[in-house]
């Protein structure tokens, strides 16, 4: 069965958005990208945290190209990760469902999670992925 992964949040500042949100509410910082180690606080385009309660992963990203036709300025939830066996299988089968794919395997930035986004028949944007988040229930 496919499992709900993680949310994703577009934020201005990941690294701040994430020291808020290990702060207030333990979660536990997985792994980072796009940083400049000597100005952790700069957030160029892309980069992201990504953090997890031990179950579900918030991933915090300030996004390189808009991938959901919301704008790069946009900050708020953004989409939601799926993890499923067969990426292949899985992206013919929503195809066939109609569901458009908006950002596939070439839009994934150096360093970031493989997925591959759709647009959901309402407008949502989810994400499939065959492999779960590092730091989930689902690894």
């Amino acid at each position: 069965m496919a499992k709900i992964a993680h949310i994703a949040l577009a934020s201005d500042n990941p690294f701040q958005a994430a020291e808020f949100y290990k702060s207030a509410f333990g979660f536990r910082e997985l792994r980072r990208f796009g940083f400049d180690p000597a100005r952790p606080e700069h957030a160029p385009r892309p980069s992201g945290v990504l953090l997890s309660d031990g179950t579900l992963n918030i991933a915090l990203l300030k996004f390189g190209e808009d991938q959901t036709g919301v704008g790069l300025d946009f900050t708020g939830f953004h989409h939601f990760g799926i993890v499923i066996e067969d990426v292949d299988d899985w992206t013919a089968k929503l195809e066939a469902l109609g569901v458009p794919c908006i950002a596939g395997k070439d839009a994934i930035p150096p360093g970031a999670h493989f997925e591959i986004k759709f647009r959901g028949p309402g407008g949502e944007v989810f994400d499939i992925s065959d492999r779960p988040w590092p730091g989930s229930l689902t690894e």
